[in-house]
Protein backbone atom coordinates (compact mmCIF):
# COMPACT_ATOMS: atom_id res chain seq x y z
CA UNK A 1 0.00 0.00 0.00
CA UNK A 2 1.12 3.74 -1.10
CA UNK A 3 1.98 6.20 1.76
CA UNK A 4 -0.97 7.75 0.61
CA UNK A 5 -3.41 4.95 2.45
CA UNK A 6 -1.76 4.98 5.78
CA UNK A 7 -2.34 8.81 5.91
CA UNK A 8 -6.16 7.96 5.34
CA UNK A 9 -6.31 5.48 8.25
CA UNK A 10 -4.58 7.76 10.45
CA UNK A 11 -7.09 10.71 10.11
CA UNK A 12 -9.57 8.60 11.60
CA UNK A 13 -8.23 8.83 14.88
CA UNK A 14 -5.64 11.81 15.03
CA UNK A 15 -6.21 15.01 13.41
CA UNK A 16 -3.25 15.88 12.52
CA UNK A 17 -0.61 13.50 10.21
CA UNK A 18 2.70 14.86 9.27
CA UNK A 19 4.29 13.53 6.41
CA UNK A 20 8.51 14.77 7.29
CA UNK A 21 10.09 16.99 4.37
CA UNK A 22 6.60 17.14 2.74
CA UNK A 23 3.81 18.96 4.56
CA UNK A 24 0.99 17.71 7.06
CA UNK A 25 -3.07 16.59 6.37
CA UNK A 26 -5.05 18.27 8.76
CA UNK A 27 -8.87 17.80 9.60
CA UNK A 28 -11.01 19.89 10.93
CA UNK A 29 -15.09 19.16 12.37
CA UNK A 30 -17.47 20.48 10.16
CA UNK A 31 -21.08 21.02 12.16
CA UNK A 32 -24.58 19.07 10.29
CA UNK A 33 -25.22 21.61 7.54
CA UNK A 34 -28.78 22.24 6.04
CA UNK A 35 -28.97 23.37 2.19
CA UNK A 36 -32.33 25.29 2.16
CA UNK A 37 -32.12 25.89 -1.63
CA UNK A 38 -32.39 22.02 -2.32
CA UNK A 39 -33.50 21.01 1.45
CA UNK A 40 -30.23 18.98 1.85
CA UNK A 41 -29.31 17.57 4.93
CA UNK A 42 -25.50 16.92 5.53
CA UNK A 43 -24.45 15.73 8.42
CA UNK A 44 -21.48 16.64 10.37
CA UNK A 45 -18.08 15.58 9.12
CA UNK A 46 -14.27 16.50 9.15
CA UNK A 47 -12.38 18.50 6.43
CA UNK A 48 -9.41 17.82 5.01
CA UNK A 49 -6.93 20.34 4.33
CA UNK A 50 -3.12 20.62 3.86
CA UNK A 51 -0.26 22.88 5.12
CA UNK A 52 3.07 22.73 3.22
CA UNK A 53 5.11 24.33 6.47
CA UNK A 54 4.20 21.36 8.75
CA UNK A 55 7.14 19.26 7.48
CA UNK A 56 9.24 18.24 11.22
CA UNK A 57 8.92 14.46 11.82
CA UNK A 58 6.80 13.86 14.77
CA UNK A 59 7.28 10.03 14.31
CA UNK A 60 3.63 9.15 14.19
CA UNK A 61 3.63 8.32 10.39
CA UNK A 62 6.70 6.61 10.37
CA UNK A 63 6.14 4.53 13.91
CA UNK A 64 2.97 3.75 11.81
CA UNK A 65 4.04 2.55 8.65
CA UNK A 66 7.38 0.78 10.23
CA UNK A 67 5.05 -1.88 12.55
CA UNK A 68 2.50 -2.49 9.38
CA UNK A 69 5.54 -3.09 7.20
CA UNK A 70 7.81 -5.07 9.61
CA UNK A 71 10.61 -2.41 9.27
CA UNK A 72 12.93 -0.63 11.27
CA UNK A 73 12.18 3.03 11.90
CA UNK A 74 15.22 3.94 10.50
CA UNK A 75 14.70 2.26 6.90
CA UNK A 76 10.79 3.81 7.27
CA UNK A 77 12.07 7.08 7.96
CA UNK A 78 14.59 6.78 4.78
CA UNK A 79 11.26 5.44 2.55
CA UNK A 80 8.82 8.29 3.72
CA UNK A 81 11.90 10.62 2.75
CA UNK A 82 12.65 9.12 -0.43
CA UNK A 83 8.65 9.24 -1.32
CA UNK A 84 8.54 12.96 0.08
CA UNK A 85 11.27 13.66 -2.53
CA UNK A 86 9.39 12.60 -5.16
CA UNK A 87 6.50 14.55 -4.79
CA UNK A 88 7.84 17.51 -4.83
CA UNK A 89 9.58 16.51 -7.87
CA UNK A 90 6.24 15.80 -9.50
CA UNK A 91 4.86 19.19 -7.79
CA UNK A 92 7.50 21.15 -9.45
CA UNK A 93 7.45 19.66 -13.14
CA UNK A 94 3.47 21.10 -12.86
CA UNK A 95 2.15 17.56 -11.97
CA UNK A 96 -1.11 17.38 -9.92
CA UNK A 97 -0.90 15.00 -7.49
CA UNK A 98 -3.78 12.49 -6.54
CA UNK A 99 -4.48 11.16 -3.67
CA UNK A 100 -7.25 8.97 -3.26
CA UNK A 101 -10.13 9.36 -0.40
CA UNK A 102 -7.68 13.03 0.54
CA UNK A 103 -8.06 15.21 -2.82
CA UNK A 104 -5.65 16.69 -4.87
CA UNK A 105 -2.20 18.74 -4.95
CA UNK A 106 -0.48 20.78 -7.17
CA UNK A 107 1.40 24.35 -7.50
CA UNK A 108 -0.31 27.34 -8.94
CA UNK A 109 1.58 30.49 -11.00
CA UNK A 110 2.94 31.75 -8.16
CA UNK A 111 4.22 28.37 -6.80
CA UNK A 112 2.33 28.13 -3.85
CA UNK A 113 0.73 24.84 -3.25
CA UNK A 114 -2.75 24.46 -3.71
CA UNK A 115 -5.33 21.62 -1.93
CA UNK A 116 -8.80 20.40 -3.54
CA UNK A 117 -10.17 17.75 -0.73
CA UNK A 118 -11.84 15.10 -2.40
CA UNK A 119 -15.25 14.97 0.36
CA UNK A 120 -15.52 11.36 -0.67
CA UNK A 121 -15.02 10.17 2.92
CA UNK A 122 -16.32 11.19 6.62
CA UNK A 123 -13.22 10.76 8.61
CA UNK A 124 -15.49 11.41 11.71
CA UNK A 125 -16.10 8.31 13.51
CA UNK A 126 -18.95 9.57 15.68
CA UNK A 127 -20.92 10.13 12.22
CA UNK A 128 -20.49 6.95 11.04
CA UNK A 129 -23.44 5.47 9.36
CA UNK A 130 -24.88 9.20 8.83
CA UNK A 131 -25.57 10.23 5.20
CA UNK A 132 -27.00 13.46 3.21
CA UNK A 133 -30.63 12.66 2.79
CA UNK A 134 -33.42 15.28 1.21
CA UNK A 135 -36.37 16.31 3.07
CA UNK A 136 -39.67 17.44 1.02
CA UNK A 137 -40.82 20.13 2.10
CA UNK A 138 -45.08 20.74 2.86
CA UNK A 139 -46.40 23.28 0.74
CA UNK A 140 -49.75 25.46 0.47
CA UNK A 141 -50.44 24.21 -2.51
CA UNK A 142 -50.40 20.41 -1.74
CA UNK A 143 -52.33 21.14 1.39
CA UNK A 144 -54.66 23.30 -0.68
CA UNK A 145 -54.97 20.31 -3.32
CA UNK A 146 -55.50 17.54 -0.57
CA UNK A 147 -58.50 19.64 0.74
CA UNK A 148 -60.06 19.54 -2.51
CA UNK A 149 -59.49 16.46 -2.92
CA UNK A 150 -61.40 15.48 0.63
CA UNK A 151 -64.24 17.78 -0.34
CA UNK A 152 -64.59 15.58 -3.87
CA UNK A 153 -64.81 12.26 -1.70
CA UNK A 154 -66.87 13.51 1.30
CA UNK A 155 -70.81 13.01 0.36
CA UNK A 156 -73.04 15.88 1.44
CA UNK A 157 -76.91 15.83 1.23
CA UNK A 158 -78.26 19.06 2.14
CA UNK A 159 -81.71 19.92 1.57
CA UNK A 160 -83.34 23.62 0.00
CA UNK A 161 -85.88 22.86 3.49
CA UNK A 162 -82.80 22.58 5.32
CA UNK A 163 -81.51 25.59 4.12
CA UNK A 164 -84.50 27.46 5.28
CA UNK A 165 -84.66 25.94 8.75
CA UNK A 166 -81.09 27.52 9.46
CA UNK A 167 -78.20 29.40 8.16
CA UNK A 168 -75.48 27.96 9.41
CA UNK A 169 -76.02 24.48 7.87
CA UNK A 170 -74.85 25.46 4.34
CA UNK A 171 -71.20 25.72 6.01
CA UNK A 172 -71.39 22.62 8.06
CA UNK A 173 -69.71 21.14 4.77
CA UNK A 174 -66.39 23.49 4.65
CA UNK A 175 -66.60 23.13 8.52
CA UNK A 176 -65.73 19.34 8.43
CA UNK A 177 -63.25 19.19 5.71
CA UNK A 178 -61.35 21.50 7.60
CA UNK A 179 -61.87 19.77 10.62
CA UNK A 180 -60.62 16.32 8.46
CA UNK A 181 -57.47 18.75 6.55
CA UNK A 182 -56.29 19.69 10.39
CA UNK A 183 -56.64 16.67 11.80
CA UNK A 184 -54.44 14.74 8.59
CA UNK A 185 -52.41 17.45 9.13
CA UNK A 186 -51.65 17.33 12.49
CA UNK A 187 -51.32 13.51 12.52
CA UNK A 188 -48.58 13.84 10.04
CA UNK A 189 -46.82 16.61 11.41
CA UNK A 190 -46.87 14.24 14.72
CA UNK A 191 -45.34 11.23 13.21
CA UNK A 192 -42.59 13.32 11.26
CA UNK A 193 -41.41 14.77 14.51
CA UNK A 194 -41.47 11.21 16.23
CA UNK A 195 -39.36 10.38 13.55
CA UNK A 196 -36.71 13.38 14.15
CA UNK A 197 -36.64 12.56 17.47
CA UNK A 198 -36.14 8.75 17.24
CA UNK A 199 -33.14 9.78 14.63
CA UNK A 200 -31.97 11.97 17.44
CA UNK A 201 -31.83 10.23 19.89
CA UNK A 202 -30.25 7.28 17.97
CA UNK A 203 -27.19 9.67 16.84
CA UNK A 204 -26.48 11.23 20.57
CA UNK A 205 -26.49 7.07 21.98
CA UNK A 206 -24.12 6.66 19.34
CA UNK A 207 -21.83 10.06 20.23
CA UNK A 208 -22.16 8.70 23.80
CA UNK A 209 -20.40 5.67 23.47
CA UNK A 210 -18.02 6.77 20.86
CA UNK A 211 -17.44 9.70 23.09
CA UNK A 212 -17.07 6.99 26.20
CA UNK A 213 -14.94 4.88 24.59
CA UNK A 214 -12.26 7.73 23.60
CA UNK A 215 -12.35 8.63 27.50
CA UNK A 216 -11.29 5.18 28.55
CA UNK A 217 -8.64 4.58 25.69
CA UNK A 218 -4.96 5.80 24.55
CA UNK A 219 -4.28 5.51 21.25
CA UNK A 220 -1.54 2.62 22.39
CA UNK A 221 -3.04 0.60 25.01
CA UNK A 222 -7.13 0.38 24.86
CA UNK A 223 -6.68 -2.06 28.34
CA UNK A 224 -8.04 -0.34 31.24
CA UNK A 225 -5.65 0.15 33.90
CA UNK A 226 -6.84 -1.16 37.37
CA UNK A 227 -3.43 0.19 39.48
CA UNK A 228 -4.79 2.30 42.88
CA UNK A 229 -4.90 5.91 41.97
CA UNK A 230 -1.85 7.84 43.49
CA UNK A 231 -1.36 11.64 43.10
CA UNK A 232 1.97 12.54 41.43
CA UNK A 233 2.94 15.97 42.10
CA UNK A 234 3.45 16.26 38.03
CA UNK A 235 1.62 18.98 37.15
CA UNK A 236 4.69 20.84 35.67
CA UNK A 237 7.27 19.09 33.84
CA UNK A 238 10.86 19.32 35.03
CA UNK A 239 12.85 20.29 31.65
CA UNK A 240 13.84 16.98 30.06
CA UNK A 241 16.00 15.63 27.24
CA UNK A 242 15.51 16.52 23.56
CA UNK A 243 14.93 12.91 22.55
CA UNK A 244 11.83 11.88 24.35
CA UNK A 245 10.79 7.78 23.67
CA UNK A 246 6.90 8.22 24.06
CA UNK A 247 5.34 5.22 25.70
CA UNK A 248 1.49 6.63 25.06
CA UNK A 249 -0.58 9.58 24.89
CA UNK A 250 -3.66 9.36 27.20
CA UNK A 251 -7.15 11.05 27.23
CA UNK A 252 -7.35 11.34 31.25
CA UNK A 253 -4.58 12.80 33.10
CA UNK A 254 -5.18 9.79 35.84
CA UNK A 255 -4.41 7.59 33.64
CA UNK A 256 -0.86 8.91 32.83
CA UNK A 257 0.04 9.07 36.40
CA UNK A 258 -0.81 5.09 36.15
CA UNK A 259 1.54 4.37 33.38
CA UNK A 260 4.24 6.24 34.99
CA UNK A 261 4.06 3.87 37.99
CA UNK A 262 3.44 0.66 35.93
CA UNK A 263 6.63 1.78 33.69
CA UNK A 264 8.72 2.29 36.56
CA UNK A 265 8.17 -0.57 38.55
CA UNK A 266 9.56 -2.27 35.43
CA UNK A 267 12.68 -0.60 35.80
CA UNK A 268 12.38 2.31 32.74
CA UNK A 269 13.10 6.14 34.06
CA UNK A 270 9.70 6.88 32.84
CA UNK A 271 8.32 10.18 33.31
CA UNK A 272 4.98 12.81 32.16
CA UNK A 273 6.08 15.28 29.84
CA UNK A 274 2.99 17.45 29.88
CA UNK A 275 0.36 17.63 26.99
CA UNK A 276 1.02 17.63 23.56
CA UNK A 277 -1.11 20.06 20.92
CA UNK A 278 -4.48 17.89 21.32
CA UNK A 279 -4.71 18.13 24.70
CA UNK A 280 -3.43 14.84 25.76
CA UNK A 281 -1.16 14.13 28.66
CA UNK A 282 2.18 11.94 27.32
CA UNK A 283 4.30 9.46 29.30
CA UNK A 284 7.77 8.60 28.31
CA UNK A 285 9.70 5.69 28.70
CA UNK A 286 12.88 8.22 29.07
CA UNK A 287 14.47 11.28 27.93
CA UNK A 288 18.02 11.66 26.25
CA UNK A 289 20.02 14.22 25.82
CA UNK A 290 21.90 11.54 23.31
CA UNK A 291 19.98 10.97 19.88
CA UNK A 292 22.26 7.90 19.12
CA UNK A 293 21.45 6.33 22.82
CA UNK A 294 17.39 7.53 22.43
CA UNK A 295 17.62 5.60 19.04
CA UNK A 296 19.20 2.34 20.75
CA UNK A 297 16.69 2.65 23.61
CA UNK A 298 14.26 2.63 21.17
CA UNK A 299 14.96 -0.43 19.19
CA UNK A 300 15.06 -2.03 22.87
CA UNK A 301 11.91 -1.19 23.45
CA UNK A 302 9.98 -2.07 20.38
CA UNK A 303 11.36 -5.49 20.72
CA UNK A 304 10.91 -6.13 24.24
CA UNK A 305 8.25 -4.17 25.40
CA UNK A 306 5.79 -2.10 22.74
CA UNK A 307 6.25 -2.03 18.84
CA UNK A 308 4.33 0.94 19.34
CA UNK A 309 6.67 3.13 20.92
CA UNK A 310 8.12 6.04 19.13
CA UNK A 311 10.52 8.83 19.85
CA UNK A 312 10.03 12.33 19.87
CA UNK A 313 12.72 15.35 19.42
CA UNK A 314 12.21 18.57 21.13
CA UNK A 315 14.05 21.62 20.54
Amino acid sequence: MGTEHYIAELLYRYNCVMVPEFGAFLTQVRSAVINESNNTFLPPTKTVSFNEQLTSNDGLLVSYMADVEKMSYEDMQKKIALVSQQWRQRLEAGEKLGFPNLGQLWLNKEGKTQFQPSNEVNYLTSSFGLSSFVASPITREVLKEEILELEEKIPFIITPEARKESGIRPYLKYAAVILLAVATSFTGYRLYNENLNNQQLVRQEAQQQVSKNIQEATFFNTAPLELPVISLNISTPKKRGAHQIIAGAFRIKENAEKKVDQLKEKGYDSSYIGENDYGLHMVAYGCYDDADEALQQLRTIKLSESSEAWMRSVK
